[in-house]
């Protein structure tokens, strides 16, 4: 996969997702780019949805925020099963994939006629540092 051309804004945010200890939301993202001419969600959220599309960031839907994608540039992350760890403590995100499980839920869907666009798996729980 090839990386896309990013605008400015798409840059700015991905920069600020890279350079992020943990998931944002898109209001903290706002926050940290103001001083990057940044004055509306709107410009946050465009740039998002972009850069999820290009699978170079993830939307943690339990939490609604946003993290870098672990792995660019392997075509899991947009065709394939995402899966999440989620600590409920520190707030630590570890993203991975299992082709097993990609291949079980694929083989499901096609077996009920079934065509999934996405599938994103959030574990909830504490991290091995938390427990």
């Amino acid at each position: 996969m090839t990386t896309p051309q990013l605008t400015r804004n798409q840059s700015l945010v991905f920069d600020t997702l890279m350079k992020s200890e943990g998931p944002m939301s898109a209001y903290t993202i706002l926050d940290r780019l103001r001083d990057h001419g940044f004055r509306a969600p709107l410009q946050v959220y465009r740039a998002l949805e972009k850069l999820v599309e290009f699978g170079l960031v993830h939307r943690l839907e339990s939490i609604n925020a946003f993290v870098a994608c672990s792995h660019p540039a392997q075509d899991c992350c947009r065709h394939g099963t995402v899966a999440f760890a989620i600590c409920n403590s520190c707030g630590g995100v570890t993203e991975f994939h299992d082709h097993s499980i990609d291949h079980r839920l694929s083989d499901w869907a096609k077996g009920q006629q079934f065509k999934a666009e996405k599938t994103t798996i959030e574990i909830r729980g504490l991290c091995r540092q938390c427990s």
